[in-house]
């Protein structure tokens, strides 16, 4: 799903037959501006998709950009002005607000996880725990604060995690259905594999054929060693019980990429406000 269909159809959710209070109390040939404003310290992300939303409701609105996505923004700060039709200003308003306010909350979250990390190789990663149909915008704002995008779904990358290993019988099973149908169907996609411990992890070394070995729920001190047993034969991945608190001790270990679902679906959105400028 694109982004201008996703605008399509939050504007269509929010309009309905049409916004009947703005049609009621404002006179069709009124004219306004209004200026959206920083309530709080934050990154900005998704001031490009606000412009869509109004311009999707109505082409002939004016804007002037005082921000830019990836900015630090403080209170009082204004992110732009926006201008035209009274009524179109008004019906776009609240979509265009639920992007941006979303957005830059994922970036602020995101930025302040990937500052943790400051002098080390290691990776944030998002992942597939995003609002349903909403998901190229949160990764959009991930990579705004400085993340880096996980598998955008489930179809361009296999990952074969604990429920396909129980199901399939064993990791070599696994492994090797994965290759074979690759083979088949004639897709170039990279495997990533799950593993919950050691054994597990013999157990991929043994067989081979991954790209990336997701070491699942690792304690730090297992996680570095199990950095050191694949030894760079294969990109390395942590994932389970890591937070702002704890992910610094976890890259510390050498980990190539940390995935973080926080990052999308435990976020408090950023404070912004869009006032009518008079």
């Amino acid at each position: 799903m694109t982004i201008d269909k996703i605008i399509e159809l939050a504007l269509a959710e929010d309009l309905g037959d049409g916004d009947h209070t703005s049609l009621a109390t404002i006179p069709a040939d009124t004219k306004g501006e209004a200026v959206l404003v920083a309530k709080e310290h934050g990154i900005l992300a998704g001031v490009s998709v606000a412009e869509k939303v109004f311009k999707k409701l109505d082409a002939k609105v004016k804007f002037d950009f005082l921000k830019v996505d990836g900015q630090f923004i403080q209170p009082g700060d204004v992110v732009f002005t926006v201008s035209g039709n009274a009524r179109s200003l008004l019906s776009a308003e609240r979509t265009a607000l639920n992007f941006i306010q979303r957005m830059s909350g994922i970036a602020t979250f995101t930025n302040k996880v990937v500052q943790k990390l400051n002098g080390l190789n290691t990776k944030v990663l998002d992942t597939r725990k995003t609002t349903p149909c909403n998901r190229i915008i949160e990764k959009l704002a991930v990579k705004t604060g400085g993340g880096y995008n996980h598998r955008f779904g489930l179809f361009d990358m296999i990952m074969i995690k604990d429920n396909h290993i129980d199901f399939s019988g064993s990791i070599q099973n696994a492994i090797r259905a994965a290759k074979s149908y690759l083979a088949d169907s004639s897709k170039d996609l990279k495997i990533e594999i799950e593993v919950r411990n050691f054994n597990e992890l013999d157990e991929v070394l043994l067989e081979g054929g991954v790209d990336r070995i997701m070491l699942d729920n690792f304690k730090p001190v297992d996680l570095r060693l199990a950095v050191q047993v694949i030894n760079g034969r294969y990109e390395t991945e942590a994932s389970g019980g890591i937070n702002l608190d704890n992910i610094r001790e976890y890259a510390e270990t050498g980990v190539g990429f940390i995935s973080v679902g926080a990052l999308t679906h435990q976020i408090k959105s950023l404070d912004l406000s869009l006032t009518a400028k008079l």
